[in-house]
């Protein structure tokens, strides 16, 4: 029989209990004291460089402390998290982070340097980031259709770049590998801003780019745009179809971003952050701005965020495995 915990051990345990509780507390009520550290774990211009920088001076106003954006590119975004996550639980580091080193690479990396679903703690999601599939003008497809019947042809012979092992792009163009019955070659980059570079010098001929980095080259007519990846057309180009309306029915990449902060950070952090960030990207002129850089502003709760974050490594989890993609 176990011997019961004696009534002094009781108290003791007690009081360590509420003084960490009462010292959580008081840390969360003068939070923030200094600076906070702001990871884009990409490069900067594309999406979520542009989401974070709109939000970083709204956020300082309303915290009373600078909120310093720093670009960590590399890894498919998995440097920038990973930093976050190795961080101090205190809330002066957070990282806007996508879908891909949060819910896909824990299906493509048998071992990774952190845990997502434990090491980081979901404040909001900030929107969507919607891909577009982009080609080069010179690329003799003019239509989804016209590019798989080319890719068929010429099987390996086109390449499409993505921002890196893992991101919501480069999954986008092995879902289509597979659904289509093609075989491109995917050549990675550190972000989407120099893939798309290259794809306008010609040395990729497709990527399924985000908006936000694509839309000034659409614009200026020097990529031009076969589908959108989402389950819905984006609003500032009406007639690009999906890619299922296009030829490949069921395709559809919900490519998210969102704040994350270290695991274990205190829920009235937490909270304050979320409370902050739902209203720097309420304002109707904010969501406009960011609409017409190929964004689509939301924001949810930690715990809504948190379940749907469940749900979409489920989902990929399944994708990773239908293709037949590892990455180690």
């Amino acid at each position: 029989m176990q011997k019961p915990i004696g009534y002094p051990k009781v108290l003791f345990l007690i009081s360590i209990l509420v003084a960490s509780v009462v010292d959580m507390g008081a840390q969360a009520q003068s939070w923030p004291s200094r600076p906070i550290r702001f990871i884009v774990p990409f490069p900067p211009g594309g999406g979520t460089d542009v989401n974070a920088r709109i939000m970083a001076p709204r956020l300082t106003t309303a915290l009373g402390q600078q909120v310093v954006v720093e670009n960590r590119p590399g890894a498919g975004g998995m440097l920038g998290a990973e930093l976050v996550a190795k961080s101090a639980p205190d809330g002066y580091n957070m990282v806007i982070a996508t879908i891909g080193p949060i819910a896909i690479n824990p299906s493509l990396y048998s071992k990774m340097t952190y845990d997502p679903a434990k090491e980081l703690a979901p404040v909001s999601i900030t929107g969507e980031v919607p891909n577009g599939l982009v080609v080069h003008p010179t690329l003799p497809a003019k239509s989804l259709k016209e590019l798989i019947a080319l890719a068929k042809q010429r099987p390996r012979e086109l390449n499409y770049g993505s921002s890196g092992p893992g991101a919501g792009d480069h999954l986008a163009g092995e879902m289509l590998n597979v659904m289509a019955g093609i075989r491109m070659t995917h050549v990675p980059y550190k972000g989407g801003p120099p893939a798309m570079v290259d794809l306008m010098s010609g040395n990729i001929q497709l990527i399924f780019a985000t908006l936000a980095t694509s839309m000034p080259y659409i614009r200026a007519g020097r990529v031009r745009t076969l589908a959108v990846a989402s389950a819905q057309r984006f609003a500032l180009l009406p007639d690009v179809p999906t890619v299922a309306e296009a030829g490949v029915p069921g395709f559809a990449i919900n490519n998210w971003a969102g704040v994350f902060v270290a695991g274990g950070t205190p829920r009235p952090i937490i909270e304050r952050l979320n409370s902050e960030i739902v209203k720097a990207l309420a304002p109707p002129d904010v969501r406009q701005k960011l609409l017409e850089m190929g964004l689509v502003a939301g924001t949810n709760t930690p715990e809504q965020f948190t379940s749907y974050i469940q749900a979409e490594t489920v989902r990929w989890a399944r994708v990773v495995k239908d293709a037949g993609i590892k990455l180690d």
